[in-house]
């Protein structure tokens, strides 16, 4: 059996040693760091990445959403100042995981990047609290509307399970598993796994 390869990195910030401990940190983690840069200058080299760590300052967050449209790269933000809008605004854009620099540990960055990585979530619990507050502002949801295969699909994804271990728990395959996802997310008109957690947790529905 091939060796699966080990998942590479960029890693932007405003400062060099917290870069330089980023990089660390992943490498000894097993992540392959491919670059750094400031303010995404050098602009990073999105070919074959499959995680984009930036620093979400003003601006910045588009730009990272624009270099990974159409690719399989996933997006991880680092935040200096944590505020209702800011959050809201990262998660509707996609970001699969957000990450206070006052809150930053070595673990926490781990296991974030691990969890994005196998293509899930990752936000701190009080992230979620605000993110639920916008969640409940702007959908509604009727228990009926989801079926037993959807309800179950999305408790596994609040237990953080990626694609594959829902559908070996279920067993699905893997894209019967990504299609329920898909449905899920446009029945629920939210644009992320954690936004359609969210809802539904909030609801009751799981």
């Amino acid at each position: 059996m091939q060796a699966q390869a080990a998942p590479s990195v960029w890693i932007d910030d405003g400062h060099a040693i917290v870069r330089r401990g980023m990089s660390a940190c992943l490498q000894q983690a097993g992540f392959v760091v491919r670059g750094e840069s400031m303010g995404l200058a050098p602009t990073p080299v999105m070919t074959g990445l499959d995680v984009l760590i930036f620093e979400s300052e003003p601006g910045a967050l588009r730009r990272a959403v624009r270099l990974a449209a159409g690719r399989p790269t996933r997006l991880v933000a680092t935040i200096r100042t944590v505020s209702e809008q800011h959050v809201r605004e990262i998660v509707d854009a996609g970001v699969g995981s957000v990450l206070p620099h006052d809150t930053l540990t070595p673990e926490t960055l781990v296991t974030s990047l691990r969890a994005v990585v196998a293509g899930n979530v990752s936000l701190p619990g009080d992230m979620l609290v605000k993110l639920l507050a916008h969640v409940r502002q702007h959908s509604q949801l009727r228990p009926t509307e989801l079926n037993t295969r959807e309800r179950s699909v999305l408790r596994l994804l609040a237990d953080g399970m990626d694609t594959r271990g829902i559908a070996e728990d279920l067993c699905f395959s893997e894209r019967t598993v990504k299609n329920v996802v898909h449905d899920l997310l446009t029945k629920l008109n939210c644009r992320t796994r954690a936004q359609a957690v969210a809802l539904a947790t909030r609801e009751g529905v799981i």
